[in-house]
């Protein structure tokens, strides 16, 4: 494999790899929240 083959490879899937991260620790906050909110329910 050719260091412009490897290049792209990591700008192509570097742009994916980021966005997925970013809404995993977006979701991991909002579940967080939301399992707080139900041991809040429970007496």
């Amino acid at each position: 494999m050719e260091v412009n083959e490897l290049i792209n490879l990591i700008v192509n899937n570097g742009f994916a790899i980021a966005v997925a991260a970013y809404l995993l620790i977006r979701l991991e906050k909002q579940i967080s929240n939301l399992s707080s909110s139900i041991n809040k329910l429970i007496p």
